[in-house]
């Protein structure tokens, strides 16, 4: 098989890990598979650079870049000597960690005197987690007598857009990947950085959110892989969270169009900008754990395979606010609406749930660090004569699951299993698809509507 697998931040998170990794890599390609790993940065890492930048920016401490760069060194040396045995394949590894760590202190220091922080500086200073873990575990798979050489994204072929922090692949990248990384597929493991690619101009760029996880399978569509395999620290994609609901299963097979749904609902596992390119070209995208490698976990592919619960999981949002706008002035205009929309797109607001009861109101959900700007632009904007109220006391609990589309009497069950508990709902949403009924309802009561949903759909029963 040709498969692309992506180790995250928890998988690689020190040399012990990496050399897990390794070994776990080596086990696949000693088995015949050709293997491309695509890699985070090492665990806290990426979050440390984008916290030091942005002190240096606002208060100007060398000193404390200088103490940053000590603990990464530390940090990146003790996971050398961890994972890779073979002392020349060290030296080498920590030759190129020195270069590139004094790289970053100059551009640290750089950023610490402009008292500047463009997002394109941001851009290249996050990239430096990805771009100290690759080599670190390229060294790791050589030591155990693979071949193997690493590339950050941009070197694999990844081109993308200018937009800094959340750039997208250009067309091209996909002929490039396969014409820079296909020839040595078959001989050796080749490592690429996640999260990074590179303009046409040569700047560093990176993809956002789960941009690893994004990177991987642009990588996998360049190079026809057979399946992209995600690991992570989790069985797979899980009926919930195990956390509130104990006996939540892993689901064994989940269509790419549930799982973006249920990404857009709350669940973390996966981005739905991170199966976009698998989805378009229908490669299947298995989502597995580093600590039970012989588990089979989750396989997300094209095909909708029904559950005999109608219900596939059920999803939580957390840090939330419910914002409702109301008055006489929407009745019967045209374009009241639209208009504050467009005023919520001006301030980048992103809205993740409506709901129209009348044409005098409307209620909707935003992020909820977004809110006092949202309700403030709002009111700015249309006036006094709309009534605009927030709740920030609230969370959404969701189902979700192909099978909901055409089967009369979800939408009861999930009414009534909520009201067998008590829990009142503020606000119900559904989508066009079917493929979701979404609820407000009072923080306090999320995690219990969670558990009386998961119960009522019978989700903690093995198929």
């Amino acid at each position: 098989m040709k498969i692309v697998m992506k180790f995250g931040g928890t998988s690689v998170g020190d040399g012990k890990r990496i050399r897990h990794v390794a070994e776990l890599l080596k086990s696949y390609f000693d088995k015949g598979n050709q293997v491309i790993m695509v890699t985070s940065a090492l665990a806290g890492v990426t979050d440390g650079l984008l916290e030091t930048a942005t002190a240096a920016c606002e208060y100007g401490k060398v000193a404390t870049i200088s103490e940053f760069i000590a603990a990464l060194k530390l940090k990146h040396f003790n996971a050398v000597n961890d994972a890779i045995e073979n002392k020349k394949i060290r030296a080498e590894v920590i030759e190129h960690l020195e270069i590139k760590i004094d790289e970053l202190e100059k551009a640290l220091i750089g950023i610490c005197y402009l008292g500047e922080l463009t997002s394109r500086s941001k851009d290249n200073i996050s990239s430096y987690g990805e771009r100290l873990a690759a080599p670190i575990v390229s060294g790791a798979i050589r030591s155990l007598k693979i071949p193997s050489k690493y590339y950050t994204g941009g070197e694999a072929g990844v081109i993308t857009t200018d937009v800094f922090g959340g750039a997208k692949p250009l067309p091209k990248s996909y002929a490039l990947i396969h014409e820079r990384l296909t020839p040595e597929f078959k001989s050796s493991i080749q490592v690429v950085t996640g999260f990074i690619g590179e303009n046409e101009d040569g700047n560093i760029t990176t993809l956002g959110r789960s941009g690893s996880d994004y990177t991987a399978s642009i990588i996998g569509v360049g190079v026809k892989a057979d399946e992209i395999w995600l690991w992570k620290e989790v069985d797979g994609i899980m009926t919930t969270n195990p956390k509130i609901v104990p006996d939540a299963q892993t689901i064994k097979f989940i269509s790419y169009q549930e799982a973006m749904e249920l990404s857009s609902l709350g669940a973390e596992v996966l981005h739905p900008r991170a199966i976009e390119p698998s989805m378009q070209h229908h490669i299947p995208v298995r989502v597995k754990s580093t600590f039970k490698p012989d588990f089979d976990g989750t396989l997300v592919i094209s095909e909708n395979k029904m559950s005999k619960n109608v219900v596939k999981a059920v999803s939580m949002i957390k840090k939330i606010a419910l914002i409702n706008i109301s008055s006489v002035e929407m009745v019967g205009s045209v374009g009241k609406v639209a208009k504050i929309f467009s005023i919520l797109a001006d301030k980048n607001v992103n809205v993740r749930l409506i709901s129209q009861g009348s044409e005098s109101s409307i209620s909707f959900i935003v992020n909820e660090n977004d809110r006092v700007k949202t309700v403030k632009a709002i009111k700015a904007e249309l006036g006094d004569s709309y009534n605009v109220e927030f709740r920030a006391d609230v969370a959404v609990v969701a189902v979700v699951g192909a099978g909901m589309a055409g089967t009369p009497g979800v939408a009861r069950r999930v009414f009534t299993a909520l009201g067998k508990e008590n829990i009142n709902i503020i606000m119900i949403s559904q989508g066009s698809s079917e493929y979701n009924i979404s609820c407000v309802v009072n923080i306090d009561d999320v995690n219990k509507a969670v558990l009386a949903l998961h119960n009522e759909f019978e989700l903690g029963k093995k198929e």
